[in-house]
């Protein structure tokens, strides 16, 4: 853990919710994932310390628990926006025009991958795949997926949510 930053720990309320989690698993390094969503519910993103912390708990290497941590997208290193947009990257989404969508984003937000925008409100990743072959180009913003994606229909979700529009959650196909 770095020595110039203070110890993190997780709430009580936490605390008590990882308790219940480590019943559900013969060894506890099997309760990793529902343990990291957990943390990231908690402290926004999974820090070096909140790793170091994870490890602890779970008896892994620090190590370990970066693996997992940078294989899944849904888990987040660093803060992000208020809302985080991943773009899908695989070959039907860029046979579908994802560059063509992932270029207007970053000029649109003046960001490029991996970044937030000055305002803190958007954050922008592409992601290896969404499952949404059929209806491609596809994103999603929070866990609201958005297909057939167009430059028109990228402004329109981002208008909408520069004016405080919550993303919807629907079943996929239906956007």
């Amino acid at each position: 853990m770095n020595p110039e930053t203070k110890k993190v720990e997780f709430s009580e309320k936490a605390q008590k919710e990882i308790r219940e989690i480590l019943t559900h698993y013969p060894d506890k390094r099997s309760a990793m994932l529902p343990v990291l969503n957990l943390a990231q519910a908690e402290f926004g993103h999974i820090s070096e310390d909140v790793m170091v912390m994870i490890a602890d708990l779970l008896d892994l290497t620090p190590p370990k628990v970066y693996e997992v941590l940078t294989f899944y997208t849904l888990l987040n290193e660093k803060p992000v926006g208020k809302y985080l947009i991943q773009l899908c990257r695989t070959l039907s989404c860029a046979l579908a025009g994802s560059e063509n969508i992932l270029g207007h984003l970053k000029q649109r937000l003046g960001i490029g991958i991996g970044e937030t925008t000055p305002d803190g409100l958007f954050t922008l990743k592409t992601v290896e795949c969404l499952a949404s072959c059929g209806t491609a180009p596809a994103m999603q913003v929070n866990g609201a997926f958005y297909e057939n994606l167009t430059r028109g229909k990228v402004d329109k979700i981002l208008d909408d949510l520069k004016r405080g529009a919550q993303p919807v959650l629907k079943p996929m196909g239906e956007n």
